[in-house]
């Protein structure tokens, strides 16, 4: 195992996902000094996820046969024109367009980052796919941090600081870049190995529609906290910006402990396991979660955080582990399922919150995770392997 590498490509996803972060830190913001409504605010999701996610499986797909290392300072440095953008714009549509820039960036970088680290990682899937998404992670719980602490207090022009950032990613994932070029043999090795688990292709089919049900699930309602949650805070309890950006920073810290967590518990006790208690095992929690007071919803978002996060490794290595030689593809599938999906529901949650309320989207999304009883039809696989 290449824990330096590891760690390199884990760095720049944490860049990466602390940059797209700064977006829905500085919505509230955003929606004063322009006057957008709740459906706005959802579009400018939409825009960025649909970028990030309609683009990930075919550029996997592609680079499944013709791997391009070069992608990955390429893509950085689409973020890096996006992020400034969003520092000068000064009308809705060209905030649409810096969103477009930084979801073609991820787009590009999750599924060979994600084949970089399933190359270096020795045999230790799950720790590698782990450890690559809590860097994501932790970027996305310091980005509304250093937003609150920058660009709340002294102004949208401050956002063009988040560039020095993604210019140092640039760098790392240059020599990164250089690691993979000289290691293709292992990447041409992995694109020869066949399936051991024995299920004819029709099961496997039927697994990944699982998969992506149950990513539909989890990722509903991570947007609907990770879009929303400062405005419910706001509207509910009457805390201030800063106030509502600290408490969305735990429920994200909470999701980066999560996340890294499901990666080596699911090399130990199996994927599977991991997946029904993730999903179905958070489902008290959120349906309790609208009827507490200020105190009892930071708790039981901590909670939230820490069990719903750790089922998204599990998934994408289980993934894997169904179509063997398609890393990149299964894993721009997966992300871009997540990018896909959070952008859609929150432009609908956000249209459903200027009809209805938005403590009627938390009501309404708490029932989500009860399709995690969809993870029974899941093949079991380790006994195989």
């Amino acid at each position: 195992m290449v824990l330096g590498i590891i760690g390199a490509v884990a760095l720049v996803h944490l860049i990466n996902d602390l940059i797209q972060a700064v977006l829905p830190a500085i919505y509230p913001m955003l929606k004063t000094n322009y006057g957008l409504s709740f459906t706005q605010v959802g579009l400018i999701t939409l825009t960025f996820q649909l970028t990030a996610s309609l683009l990930q499986p075919w550029i996997g797909f592609y680079t499944d046969r013709h791997p391009k290392p070069f992608l990955l300072p390429v893509g950085m440095l689409c973020t890096v024109v996006g992020i400034l953008l969003l520092a000068v714009v000064g009308s809705f549509p060209s905030i649409l367009l810096a969103s477009a820039l930084i979801g073609l960036g991820s787009s590009t970088f999750h599924p060979e980052a994600s084949r970089v680290a399933r190359m270096a990682s020795g045999g230790r899937f799950g720790f590698a796919q782990s450890t690559f998404q809590v860097g994501g992670n932790t970027g996305s719980a310091f980005g509304p941090l250093l937003a609150a602490a920058i660009v709340v207090p002294f102004g949208q022009s401050n956002i063009a600081w988040f560039a020095l950032f993604g210019v140092f990613a640039v760098f790392v994932l240059y020599r990164v870049g250089g690691w993979y070029a000289r290691h293709l043999a292992l990447f041409r090795a992995s694109r020869g190995l066949q399936p051991t688990h024995g299920l004819s292709r029709r099961r496997v089919m039927g697994a990944l529609a699982v998969l992506a049900l149950l990513v539909f699930s989890k990722y509903i309602y991570m947007a609907s906290l990770t879009s929303y949650y400062t405005f419910y805070l706001i509207e509910r309890f009457g805390v201030s910006i800063a106030q509502s950006q600290m408490l969305l920073f735990l429920f994200l810290g909470a999701v980066a402990v999560g996340t890294f967590a499901g990666g080596p518990i699911g090399d130990r006790v199996g994927r599977k396991l991991v997946i029904w208690f993730s999903i179905l095992g958070v489902a008290p929690f959120t349906l309790l979660l609208p009827h507490v007071d200020l105190f009892w919803t930071a708790v039981l978002t901590v909670i939230i955080g820490l069990i719903m996060s750790s089922a998204f490794s599990a998934i994408v290595v289980f993934a894997q582990e169904l179509v063997p030689g398609n890393v990149g593809m299964v894993a721009g599938i997966f992300f871009g399922l997540m990018f896909g999906i959070g952008g859609i529901s929150a432009a609908l949650l956000g249209h459903l919150a200027d009809i209805r309320g938005i403590v009627h989207v938390y009501q309404l999304c708490a029932w989500l995770p009860l399709l995690g009883l969809l993870t029974v039809l899941l093949p079991d696989t380790r006994a195989r392997r």
